[in-house]
């Protein structure tokens, strides 16, 4: 009997899958989404390896440094919780499109910043170009995913930020170093990378089941179906602590490295980043054909390892264990949110998919921002090295708690899942 990928199932969650639109042009629109959820990430991370210059440049309080990467986190939210769903009616081709064009605005304000008020004005503007394609990009990539592939296409949701993330601290770290121009070059680059990024996405066909409907400027409300709200609190918890500790990477974690490393090359900052974020796309390859909440837990269990680690190099100041709770910890970050995605991702109804992947990523950028701006304020009164062990000692608390919610999850599902072959 041919199988019915509509009727895959996953721990005791059923997944959905809608019937491809004719439009859509294969494989090619896959990997067109791929890349523009990595370039936007990517850019989202470069402005990390700089903010050790915008500081000496601008005399930035690590708290203001923090500010300033909350005010993307935030515009990120208002994009989701404004245009989260818009997508699902309009269609995500045109959504890209605003979302591209609005990355190339910030990517200008970044290049020719000036100051402080710059910095913020690109920060909004990236952010919500951010929000505004998130939920288009996550719904598009479930609807193109190959068919001999269906997984493919919440593993590339789950990986194209932290491969986008880590190719982003590297990259602009290396410029910030060594090229010209340094608080300009990295940004004149990726106009030129979205420019194309937008040739690719008029040319793709589209995939939105409900495409054509009007373009109405409101709030789009994001729900959580009352039939999964559980099975989705449970699995949140996972993305709370995972996108806590990238936020606090993000903002904080390149001024902490160059503390501990007792080095003033910028590189060193980009590089920390990006390890976080390679280890975690290591992971997500090794574990990409794993079971779903088997994955979360995994993931779980290296972020507790990677957080005790982290915990242990800064009461030793020892920078060669900080780098290696950095490894673990970005292993930990990648398994824990590709299993969670993907459990998260099977409880979509097609016609309504932007929506509840838009309510995903309006709980990872909460986390991201909350807990970096606090440890920002903090670090001013505290100190970086005392504001840091107490941060990763209240994520290593939440990841407790989504260890044991997730494991319950699981049980649950494995119980079911026998009750209902028993009975037939």
């Amino acid at each position: 009997m041919a199988s019915d990928t509509s009727n895959h199932q996953t721990h005791g969650v059923r997944q959905h899958r809608a019937p491809r639109p004719a439009s859509t042009s294969g494989g090619s629109g896959f990997w067109v989404v791929g890349a523009v959820l990595v370039l936007l990430m990517l850019s989202s991370s470069v402005p990390s390896a700089l903010y050790v210059l915008y500081q000496e440049r601008w005399d930035l309080s690590s708290g203001m440094i923090t500010v300033v990467f909350a005010v993307y986190a935030v515009t990120v939210l208002i994009g989701l919780l404004v245009f989260g769903s818009l997508s699902d009616t309009v269609g995500r081709r045109p959504v890209l499109t605003a979302g591209l064009v609005l990355a190339i605005v910030s990517m200008l304000l970044f290049a020719g910043a000036q100051g402080l008020a710059w910095l913020l004005a690109a920060r909004a503007v990236q952010g919500f170009a951010v929000g505004l394609a998130t939920g288009a990009m996550g719904a598009a990539l479930l609807e193109l995913a190959p068919r001999s592939r269906p997984a493919l296409g919440a593993q590339v949701n789950s990986a194209g930020p932290t491969i986008g993330i880590g190719l982003g601290g590297i990259g602009a770290g290396a410029l910030v170093q060594y090229a010209p121009a340094p608080t300009a070059l990295s940004y004149l680059l990726l106009v030129g990378a979205f420019a194309l990024s937008l040739v690719g996405v008029f040319r793709m066909g589209e995939s939105a089941p409900g495409a054509g409907g009007p373009l109405r400027v409101a709030p789009h409300r994001i729900r959580v179906p009352a039939e999964v709200r559980g099975r989705f609190a449970v699995l949140v918890l996972t993305i709370v602590a995972v996108w806590s500790v990238g936020g606090f990477y993000l903002s904080l974690g390149p001024h902490l490295a160059l503390s501990l490393i007792k080095s003033a090359n910028y590189l060193v900052g980009g590089a920390t980043v990006a390890l976080l974020a390679g280890a975690a796309t290591g992971a997500q390859l090794l574990l990409g054909r794993v079971a779903a909440l088997r994955t979360a837990i995994v993931g779980l269990l290296l972020l507790l390892a990677g957080l005790g680690l982290v915990l242990l190099s800064l009461a030793a100041g020892s920078a060669a264990l900080f780098l290696v709770a950095t490894a673990v910890l970005g292993s930990g970050w990648g398994a824990a949110f590709l299993g969670a995605f993907r459990a998260l991702s099977a409880l979509a109804d097609p016609a309504r998919r932007g929506e509840l992947t838009a309510a995903v990523y309006v709980f990872a950028y909460l986390a991201m921002s909350v807990p970096a701006v606090l440890a920002g304020v903090l670090t001013n009164v505290h100190g970086l090295h005392r504001t840091s062990v107490g941060f990763m000692a209240a994520v290593a608390a939440v990841c407790v708690v989504a260890l044991l919610a997730t494991v319950r999850l699981g049980a649950r599902g494995t119980t079911t899942r026998t009750a209902e072959g028993g009975a037939t």
